[in-house]
C-alpha cells in the first residue's frame, strides 16, 4: 500500500480573473502533519475547500488513496474518511458537547438509517462520540451546553465532532484562530495527540505551534506552492524568510 494518503496534479482554482490556487502540486503521507502556511491571500483556505470538496477546481486532479475524487462532494469526501474544521465555530450552541458529538457520529450512517435504526446502530453512535469526546479531551463538560464553555473548548469541541466521524484523514483551518496562550497550549498538545493515529493537513498562522507539531511544510504565495521541506529546512530557506518568516517574527499573518 502506498503511504501516499492525498495528491494533487496542477489543481487550480479561479473566480473570474483571480487565481486563488495556482497549479498545486502535492502529496499528502499516512501518518503526517503537513502544514500549509503563507501570508493572508496565498490561497492555503481555497486549496482546503479544494481538498474538501466544498470548491470544485477549475483545473487538475485530487486523488484520495488513489482514487480520483476532483468532482466529488463534501459530503461523499466526508463519507470516505476526510474530516474538516473551520475557522470559524461550526457547533451547535444549544446542544451538549455530547449531543453535538452525537450528530456528528450518527452523519456517518447511510441515509436511511438516520431515522429508523436498530439499537445496535444508536449504540454505536454513541459510543463513537463519546470516543471522540474523551480523545478531544471534553469528557469533564460532556453535559454541558456548547453555549456555555469558553472559546478554546469550542475549538475543542468542533474537533471532537469531526472525530466523532472517525476520519483517516483531519483538514484543520486555523485551529488556534481567536484564543490565548493558556487554551492555544491544550489544543496544540490535542493535535500532537490526533497525530499518533491520523493524518492532519493543518493551515495555521501561529508558527510556534507548527514548528512544534509538523512533520513537513509546504510554503504558499500567491496561490503557488514556493517550497516544501522539514521544519529544518524551512526554517533555513532564504527564499521563505523573505516572502513569509520574516513577517511572522514580528507577529503578523
Amino acid at each position: 500500500m502506498s503511504d501516499v494518503i492525498l495528491e494533487t496534479d496542477g489543481l487550480s482554482r479561479t473566480f473570474g480573473a483571480l487565481v486563488a490556487v495556482d497549479g498545486v502540486t502535492l502529496s499528502f503521507r499516512r501518518g503526517q502533519v503537513h502544514a500549509i502556511i503563507g501570508p493572508n491571500g496565498a490561497g492555503k483556505t481555497t486549496l482546503i475547500n479544494l481538498l474538501s470538496g466544498e470548491l470544485p477546481p477549475s483545473a487538475g486532479t485530487i486523488k484520495l488513496r488513489g482514487r480520483d475524487i476532483t468532482r466529488a462532494k463534501a459530503d461523499e469526501v466526508s463519507l470516505l474518511g476526510v474530516g474538516r474544521s473551520f475557522q470559524k465555530t461550526n457547533i451547535f450552541q444549544s446542544f451538549t458537547c455530547f449531543e453535538n458529538c452525537w450528530l456528528g457520529a450518527q452523519s456517518r450512517l447511510p441515509t436511511s438509517m438516520r431515522f429508523f435504526r436498530p439499537a445496535s446502530v444508536y449504540r454505536e453512535v454513541e459510543a463513537r462520540a463519546r470516543r471522540a469526546i474523551e480523545l478531544c479531551g471534553l469528557t469533564h463538560r460532556c453535559d454541558t451546553p456548547a453555549g456555555a464553555m469558553s472559546y478554546g473548548e469550542q475549538r475543542q469541541l468542533e474537533i471532537g465532532m469531526m472525530l466523532a466521524t472517525e476520519p483517516e484523514l483531519l483538514l484543520l483551518d486555523e485551529p488556534l484562530a481567536g484564543m490565548g496562550s493558556e487554551e492555544a497550549v491544550q489544543v496544540v498538545e490535542l493535535l500532537k495527540r490526533l497525530a499518533a493515529d491520523h493524518t492532519l493537513i493543518l493551515i495555521e498562522h501561529d508558527m510556534d505551534a507548527v514548528f512544534a507539531v509538523a512533520d513537513l511544510l509546504t510554503v504558499m504565495v500567491n496561490g503557488r506552492v514556493l517550497e516544501t521541506g522539514t521544519v529544518e529546512q524551512i526554517r533555513a530557506s532564504k527564499a521563505v524568510r523573505e516572502a513569509y518568516l520574516g513577517d511572522e517574527e514580528g507577529g503578523g499573518h
